[in-house]
């Protein structure tokens, strides 16, 4: 099954310059321009975790895969260049929406059609990876490499009393169906990178209040945060009309919305919006000394508990951060 199906994925990729040996030998060799430095995530998506297989089309799932991906190295103001492909194929039939797909070269070619789709998009390379079958669900694992200018990758620690608060776009209700097919913003790497020193960044995979929570703890800060300034995403607005929640609450703990969240400086974010008058970057707080996530309201300032979503359906509302 292997070396057919390594033939037929030959025959999909194109060449692409920063991979000098890609598939087809016992690992791959990619090279790294001078001045930068090597960018590295790692993400793997399971059946009844991540994704259901039935409800959700391979090739979807394969999208989802590569953008979550591609969000991290968004967020570490990095370009990516290359990933590293690897699945865990069931042995039984598996539903592919309406349809059964019987073997796991015919799951594979699937998945991969989406995998395909989105590094075509972004002009990353497939260079390698590992196929597998057991007696197990689905699982996809990405390992996704990028460059960034040597010590200038964003990171969740820089953060300091006073920049302000931004996030990239609209939040809440990606259950409808934007977690498969999010947006990693790439596309606003080169124009902060032109006009702004970004002191600290995090992607939101897990909820706003989260994920924000997770930047706060890195950069020993806290955040207050205007929570009508937050943008809310309509389907948020639709999750609320049966969910029995805010769609500020949704926008603040939903999760998989896979936008941006930063900290600037004054002078910067004012420097970023007379540059780009029409972005669709907003900001929605302060990051401040104290402690812990604070909203601003009419009643002054009130503590706020950080929530968000755990894969497999849970939603925690805590402070942790990652491990």
């Amino acid at each position: 099954m292997e070396q057919s199906f390594l033939a037929w994925l030959r025959g999909r990729l194109r060449s692409l310059p920063g991979v000098a040996v890609g598939i087809g030998d016992d690992a791959a060799i990619i090279d790294c321009p001078p001045g930068r430095q090597l960018v590295a995530t790692t993400d793997a998506i399971i059946d009844r975790v991540d994704f259901v297989t039935g409800e959700h089309a391979l090739a979807d799932i394969g999208v989802k895969a590569m953008m979550i991906n591609l969000s991290d190295i968004a967020a570490m103001g990095a370009t990516p260049t290359a990933a590293l492909v690897t699945l865990a194929l069931p042995t039984q039939a598996i539903q592919d929406g309406a349809v059964t797909r019987g073997g796991a070269t015919e799951t594979a070619a699937a998945v991969y059609e989406g995998i395909l789709q989105a590094a075509e998009r972004f002009g990353v390379a497939i260079a390698g990876g590992d196929l597998s079958v057991y007696d197990g669900p689905l699982s996809i694992t990405i390992t996704l490499l990028g460059t960034a200018p040597t010590g200038a990758g964003w990171l969740r620690c820089g953060a300091v009393e006073g920049d302000h608060l931004i996030v990239t776009g609209p939040l809440g209700g990606s259950l409808l169906g934007r977690h498969l097919n999010p947006r990693p913003r790439l596309d606003l790497v080169e124009p902060l990178r032109g006009c702004a020193d970004v002191h600290a960044a995090i992607d939101i995979s897990d909820g706003f209040s989260l994920d924000l929570d997770r930047l706060c703890a890195a950069s020993g800060v806290g955040a207050e945060i205007d929570t009508a300034a937050i943008p809310i995403h309509p389907d948020a607005v639709t999750r609320s009309e049966t969910s029995g929640t805010t769609p500020l609450d949704h926008a603040l703990g939903d999760g998989e919305d896979f936008e941006l969240i930063l900290a600037l400086s004054d002078d910067d974010w004012k420097r970023f919006q007379a540059a780009y008058p029409d972005t669709e970057l907003t900001a929605v707080g302060r990051f401040i000394g104290r402690t812990g996530l604070w909203s601003r309201g009419d009643r002054g300032l009130r503590r706020m508990l950080a929530s968000g979503f755990i894969h497999g359906g849970q939603r925690r509302t805590d402070g942790e951060g990652d491990t």
